[in-house]
């Protein structure tokens, strides 16, 4: 007879969350911690983390986290930031050698300003120049892949058992008021560094169990935006969908789950007019932006972090409170190992978004 973890898990993946509402440190071994215990929800080809306040002392810059194939692609990305940013620091992220961590590519961390010759002749706001560059990068320098981009934050990610990843990264060095976890179970793409979750986009992060079977739709929509998805897994574009209908479409993270998981028709006219017409309104003009399929996930973004299922709730995500503190996970057990005592435990409905802000 088979055995747990030598058989393939359909429902698999894990995902973790913690987040600080007063704006407190945690340290990045609690992440570890709490995503290894799900450690069968995983099979090593991929694992990652994001972390949140993490780079106080360079919080007013951009952090962009990349991945380089060789020195050709790193040249030419960097000839690339020279000539669009202020580099006001730049380092290889320190990494520790462990067996269980192998083929890595050279993976360097940069603090950069956009230049402002280059954003007046652009007439772009800040965030939307630096977006632009970041897909450029991705999607022309061969070899060069900016898997992070975001102020005061980092997505840290290889192929392996997330435990694994966060050693490799050495994430005890790191504190920050929210972390987000994921051990990876592919379905239907392949295990590689850029592959793994999180994936992000400015300081938007998103990790993900489960698959979404309506992606071919969900990109085609989201690329006649100037998005670019070219990271071989489904998971990528619902990182572009979050930035486009949060920050360029200006809708709260409330209005993008009645989007992303819309309540099914009968639910909807069964409620007061005036929300029907807000959700009818969402159901026509971002029909296309509607996730089908198994998933729960969780969106970090700056101050906030939103756990959301599908509207039928066909994947697991429990989630916990105490006065200061907001845990999310796959499992119970991800959460009593960090906090056996906890004054609310509850799992969110489907399509029922649960979203965490940092208190003023």
């Amino acid at each position: 007879m088979l055995r747990e973890g030598e058989v393939r898990i359909p429902s698999g993946c894990a995902i973790s969350g913690i987040f600080h509402k007063k704006g407190g440190n945690i340290n990045g071994s609690d992440i570890i911690k709490s995503i290894s215990v799900m450690h069968d929800r995983s099979n090593g080809l991929g694992g990652g983390f994001a972390g949140y306040g993490i780079y106080p002392e360079y919080k007013n810059y951009y952090a962009f986290h990349v991945f380089y194939d060789d020195k050709a692609s790193k040249a030419a990305c960097e000839l690339f930031l020279e000539d669009h940013f202020d580099i006001v620091n730049l380092s290889r992220i320190p990494t520790k050698k462990i067996d269980k961590i192998r083929n890595e590519p050279l993976i360097w961390r940069y603090f950069v300003a956009p230049l402002p010759t280059k954003l007046a002749s652009r007439q772009l706001d800040e965030r939307e120049y630096v977006a632009q560059c970041v897909i450029n990068v991705n999607s022309k320098i061969n070899g060069a892949y900016i898997f992070s981009s975001g102020k005061n934050m980092g997505i840290f990610k290889a192929v392996g058992f997330p435990e694994d990843v966060g050693e490799f990264y050495m994430l005890d060095n790191y504190e920050g008021y929210c972390w987000t976890g994921h051990g990876r179970y592919p379905t239907n793409t392949p295990g590689w560094w850029g592959g793994a979750h999180p994936f992000g986009i400015l300081d938007y992060s998103v990790v993900h169990n489960g698959e979404i079977s309506s992606y071919d739709a969900n990109r085609r929509y989201i690329e006649s935006y100037g998005y670019k998805c070219n990271l071989l897994t489904d998971t990528e574009v619902i990182s572009y969908i979050i930035d486009f209908l949060n920050r360029r479409q200006r809708l709260s993270f409330q209005d993008i789950a009645s989007i992303i998981a819309a309540p099914f028709w009968s639910t909807i006219s069964k409620l007061d007019e005036k929300l029907q017409q807000k959700l009818i309104y969402f159901r026509n003009n971002y029909a296309s932006l509607l996730i089908t399929g198994p998933f729960s996930i969780l969106v970090g973004s700056e101050g906030k972090l939103m756990a959301l299922n599908d509207r039928l709730k066909l994947r697991s995500m429990i989630v916990a409170e105490n006065d200061e503190m907001a845990y999310v996970a796959s499992e119970e057990c991800a959460i009593r190992i960090l906090e056996p005592q906890i004054n609310r435990l509850y799992a969110p409905r489907g399509g029922e978004a649960v979203v965490f802000s940092l208190e003023e």
